[in-house]
């Protein structure tokens, strides 16, 4: 007899249990030798709480209600659990503060494109440390975790969430037409970008500004020539850069074209790519107005990795490199045909 499971769920054996135990037990130690504190918050919220922070791409899974009629949802990400953690158990604490996470989210995806609802993330929240200082210490705890688990090929695509908002309020371009072209650039769809520009009856030369921009993708070089509509944004990319240690800052793609749909991310933004997998094992990126909408204005940065991803990534290099997890007693990882495998699918 075959009983389900509900959709976007799966069983979790013991074999691949202590394989990912493994990954999460060496992430933790990287995140507290860099003084981040684990904390552990209910898995419902109330509707209302998430809905401060704008989660397009981050859409609750589950809805519930309690005993008095309120709604309650099952989280779908931890940043807005922990940004109401610290305005409410928090609220004048010395700065800045430092947490880490290892958490099951519970996100809406359409079922039929084979998403999962539910994903085990690791990461970290780093509170009241601005802009660049606050970035590039989280890129170098997220480079010095990566390292620790073993995963050789990854690279950060760093980029800036306000650059490309910027650029099309600069120009004048409609309230309606940003959106649409924003939605482009989410899905990385330059074909369609292209498209909603050329009807966008906006002038040849913003045009031509609005499509090159977001396709510069490269090193430091690419930063070049940027128009002053963008200079700002350019400007704290370089500054976070200046600030990596070589070995975190050789991992650095910039990406002008990254950005998000979930709308708490005020600036630098960066996602994690490995040539193992064909989707990003996780991101993050700065947060400076969320803390606000929940009653104590602070600038934060954080990042979440996928665990699953991770894993199925380490395997990939596995086979390649012969190195699952670059510490003693390592288990050896997922084979081909084991159920990490059968389950390499997107985070959002």
């Amino acid at each position: 007899m075959i009983h389900p499971i509900p959709s976007g769920t799966r069983d979790v054996l013991p074999d691949e249990t202590r394989e990912v135990r493994a990954i999460t037990d060496t992430l933790r130690g990287v995140f507290e030798r860099h003084g981040y504190g684990e904390v552990y918050t209910p898995a419902l919220e109330y509707e209302s709480v998430l809905e401060r922070a704008d989660m397009a791409e981050a859409r609750p899974a589950y809805r519930v209600y309690d005993e008095s009629g309120a709604v309650l949802v099952l989280r779908s990400d931890m940043t807005v659990p922990i940004a109401r953690v610290v305005a409410t158990r928090y609220s004048s604490s010395e700065l800045p503060l430092r947490f880490c996470y290892f958490a099951h989210c519970y996100r809406g995806v359409r079922p039929q494109r084979g998403q999962p609802r539910e994903l085990l993330q690791a990461g970290i929240e780093l509170v009241g440390s601005p802009a660049p200082e606050g970035t590039a210490e989280a890129l170098t705890v997220l480079c010095h975790a990566l390292d620790a688990t073993g995963l050789k090929d990854y690279r950060i695509g760093l980029g800036d969430a306000s650059l490309f908002p910027a650029l099309t309020a600069s120009l004048g371009v409609p309230q309606a037409v940003r959106l649409g072209l924003l939605e482009q650039l989410v899905m990385r769809d330059f074909v369609g970008l292209e498209q909603a520009l050329a009807e966008s009856g906006l002038s040849g030369e913003a045009v031509e500004l609005l499509l090159d921009v977001p396709q510069r993708r490269g090193g430091p070089e690419v930063l070049a020539d940027i128009p002053d509509l963008a200079d700002e944004a350019v400007t704290g990319l370089r500054s976070v850069h200046e600030l990596l240690e070589p070995a975190v800052a050789e991992r650095v793609i910039f990406d002008l074209g990254l950005i998000r749909n979930i709308g708490y991310y005020t600036g630098a933004v960066f996602d994690v790519y490995d040539p193992a997998l064909g989707t990003p094992i996780g991101g993050g990126g700065r947060y400076d107005d969320l803390l606000g909408r929940f009653g104590r204005a602070l600038p934060a940065v954080g990042f979440a990795l996928g665990v699953d991803r991770l894993h199925i990534a380490l395997a990939g290099e596995e086979r390649g490199t012969g190195a699952l997890l670059a510490r003693p007693g390592a288990s050896e990882g997922p084979q081909p045909g084991s159920a990490a495998h059968e389950a390499i699918e997107p985070l959002s």
